[in-house]
């Protein structure tokens, strides 16, 4: 394989691909990325076995072939070339050899047929949107998911297209968030729970433009984003120190909130309008926080019914929805 592409290509590459390399593996090949040189394009590709991810580049291929190299090394090697075009350039042995102006290193890798290819995914059911309303979607929900391996369910979030409707959904057991945006078309129904470390990968490399789009395909078993030239495949889930409550005291035209810790203390009152009892409850201050951080709207609408049952904030359009568990305390 001889291929030459640039540094600034090269490295924006690579640093998408590096999301999807396994750090706890037994499985050296699994800590590499592989490079292909085929059919006229420049292909990048990390896979854990659990979330894949793929990207081509532009560049000049003077021999096919391909070789997976360790990626650490690798990384470290191309951020560090000087900013100009690189050439990369492999043996029998495997060896590859990476030169940009007077700078050159050589470096063992590994056959390229050995790594595991990502599953070739039938694209017959998708859905299209916005690179702005997936990284927000997500932003509004992957706070309340699990990170409790042994409730694996909970540690993805439940996509969900009806018509012309995208729902999201997270849970943790103590709280529930939900997220509705509407799509340009018309689709037909499916349901899929999406590992949440590939959500948070994806907000991570998608640009969030509005007028850039992502395509997302589902099979019984994976679930593939594809943008600009980057594609990522997950495979689908089948299978606090200080704990102090916040004190939320509501009477008619106020709702005063009080916490007292280990730190200090702090009370503070807002005004509000109020319908029905007066009412006063607890929450894990982290878990309010968690919704009111991703809402942008002035004002919300909170319901509440006693100092036991759940806490809902959700808006007149039913655009969002958030359930939060009270917790029990002392006064």
């Amino acid at each position: 394989m001889k291929i030459i592409c640039t540094k600034s290509n090269l490295v924006h590459a690579v640093s998408i691909v590096s999301k999807a390399v396994s750090n706890n593996t037994t499985l050296p090949i699994l800590k590499c990325i592989l490079i292909e040189a085929v059919a006229g394009n420049i292909r990048l590709t990390a896979n854990d076995m659990e979330l894949g991810i793929e990207t081509t580049i532009d560049g000049h291929i003077d021999a096919p072939g391909k070789i997976a190299i360790e990626a650490k090394l690798f990384s470290e090697i191309v951020r560090k070339l000087p900013d100009n075009d690189v050439m990369i350039e492999t043996d029998d042995q495997y060896k590859a050899t990476i030169t940009c102006e007077k700078a050159c290193f050589q470096i063992m890798g590994q056959e390229g047929e050995e790594f595991p290819s990502l599953p070739e995914i039938e694209k017959n059911q998708s859905i299209t949107l916005s690179q702005f309303s997936l990284k927000e979607v997500i932003r509004q929900t992957i706070f309340s998911i699990s990170d409790n391996e042994n409730t694996k369910l909970m540690t993805g979030e439940l996509f969900e297209v009806k018509d012309d409707q995208l729902s999201v959904v997270s849970l943790d057991g103590h709280r529930i968030s939900i997220r509705h945006i509407e799509l340009k078309d018309h689709y037909d129904p499916f349901k899929v729970v999406v590992p949440g470390k590939t959500l948070q990968e994806i907000v991570k490399i998608i640009s969030g433009e509005m007028d850039e789009n992502v395509s997302i395909y589902v099979t019984s078993k994976h679930i593939l984003f594809e943008f600009e030239n980057c594609i990522d495949r997950a495979s689908l889930l089948i299978r606090e120190s200080d704990k102090k409550p916040i004190i939320i005291n509501i009477t008619d035209h106020s709702l005063k909130l009080n916490i007292n810790s280990f730190f200090g203390s702090m009370e503070e009152e807002i005004l509000i309008q109020k319908e029905g009892r007066d009412l006063l409850i607890g929450f894990n201050p982290k878990f309010l926080m968690d919704v009111l951080r991703v809402i942008d709207d002035e004002e919300i609408n909170i319901y509440l019914v006693n100092p036991k049952a759940p806490c809902y904030i959700k808006d007149d359009a039913g655009t969002y929805n958030y359930l939060i568990l009270p917790v029990n305390f002392n006064h």
